[in-house]
Parts: C-alpha cells; structure tokens; sequence
C-alpha cells in the first residue's frame, strides 16, 4: 500500500525531497513574520473573494481573520520560527484539522492557484524561497488530499452490488 507521502508526491509531482526543502534553510528568520503575515493575508483575500462559490464555500464556516492568523501562524512554526500556532492551537495534525472539509483534487489545485498568485504578489519573498515554498504547498496539498481520500475509504464501502454503505463501527 502506497504511504500518503508517496501519494502525495506522486500527485503533486514534487518529490519529497523537494518538498521538504524548506528545512534546509530557516525561512522564517530569511523572510520575517510580516511576510507570511502579508503572504497569508493576500491568499485569503483572494480565497474569500474567489469567484467559484463551491471553493469559497469550503471556508465559508470560517472568518478571515482567523484562516490568516492560523495559516501565517503554521508557516511561521514549520518554517523555522516560534511555534506560534501549536502555542495557541496545538499539534497541527494537518490531516485532522482539515478532516470537516472537501480536499478534493480540485479543490487542492484550485488551493494552489490563489497561493501562487499571493506568492507572486509577496515582493520580499525571494526566488529561492519561492520555489521552496512552492514545492512545500504543492506537495502538502496533496498529502491532504490523500488524507481525505483515506478518511473517504475509511467510513465508505462498497457492497458487492458496488453500492456505498456506511463502514462498520
């Protein structure tokens, strides 16, 4: 059975490797707290502006506020600075955190598509740290995406008709 790593790399296109360069340079401390304020600021502006409403709806429990200061906040721990976010919130569990929600394929490429265009947007983001972070989001998105396919399988079967019925308690 393949690793939801695997999976992740495999659907992203990024390998692992790649993915978690972002650890061999401490971009917190290259990059500043604004910036991933800043960075996360511009991301959900154009999420909760998106034009989609089936992609706009999936937040659409949360306030903006919040999504910036918990996305800027797991950046700033992951990417080498103080655990702001575990300090507040806890363990990431990225997979369990985003378990309510519909982490589809599409809704991961769409997820990527406003990233890279705050990406863009963030001028004190440089090249290099640029594509580490490209590469981190890309692949972190599918690994989401493969969490909630495994949660997907764990509640659903299929019957031997190739009907869906409710997993066993």
């Amino acid at each position: 059975m393949q690793s939801l790593q695997d999976k992740a790399s495999e659907w992203s296109g990024v390998k692992r490797e790649d993915a978690f360069a972002i650890d061999e340079v401490n971009l917190f401390q290259k990059l500043g707290l604004q910036t991933f304020v800043n960075l996360s600021t511009k991301f959900y502006n154009r999420v909760y502006d998106d034009e989609e409403e089936w992609f706009r709806s999936i937040f659409g429990n949360s306030k903006k506020e919040d999504a910036i200061q918990n996305q800027y906040e797991f950046f700033v721990q992951r990417m080498g600075g103080p655990p702001l976010y575990s300090q507040r919130k806890g363990h990431p569990a990225l997979i369990g955190r985003h378990r309510p929600f519909p982490v589809t394929h599409r809704a991961a490429e769409r997820w990527l598509h406003h990233m890279q265009l705050a990406l863009d947007e963030t001028p004190d983001i440089d090249a290099d740290s640029k594509v580490r972070m490209t590469n981190f989001f890309r692949h972190t998105a599918f690994f989401l995406v493969a969490g909630d396919e495994m949660k997907n399988q764990n509640q659903q079967t299929l019957c031997k008709h190739g009907i869906q019925q409710p997993a066993a308690q």
